[in-house]
């Protein structure tokens, strides 16, 4: 079973990414921050990883620069969805090296079939 992290500091966000990933059958594992999504990382590495942008502390965009540029992390897809959804953000993200980037609120089909596409579920 793949297992996806999600990294959502909203609670009702977080829930609906949840739901949809365990729905098509997706182990999740949860943080509310980029410092939770380390920790999380030391323990077990996921297959896919959602992210928000807008985060205590450290932004997602700095999270996903930092994923990208460590040999241990770089390979595994990144997926942010975030209200921030303006071309400039969309830039940034692809630009960062994230694999896709979806607004918010994510559409359920539009969202497990980008997931599905990064890690052939």
């Amino acid at each position: 079973m793949s297992t996806v992290l999600v990294v959502e500091d909203g609670l009702t966000d977080r829930e609906r990414i949840n739901q949809y990933l365990k729905q098509a059958g997706l182990s999740v594992i949860n943080a509310a921050s980029s410092e939770e999504a380390v920790a999380q990382l030391g323990l077990q590495t996921p297959d896919l990883i959602v992210l928000d942008v807008i985060l205590p502390g450290q932004s997602g965009f700095e999270l996903c620069r930092e994923l990208k540029t460590n040999p241990q992390t770089s390979k595994i897809p990144v997926i942010i969805c975030s209200t921030k959804d303006t071309d400039v953000d969309k830039m940034w993200g692809d630009m960062l090296g994230a694999n896709a980037y979806l607004p918010k609120p994510v559409d359920q089909l539009e969202f497990l079939q980008t997931v599905q596409r990064l890690i052939r579920i």
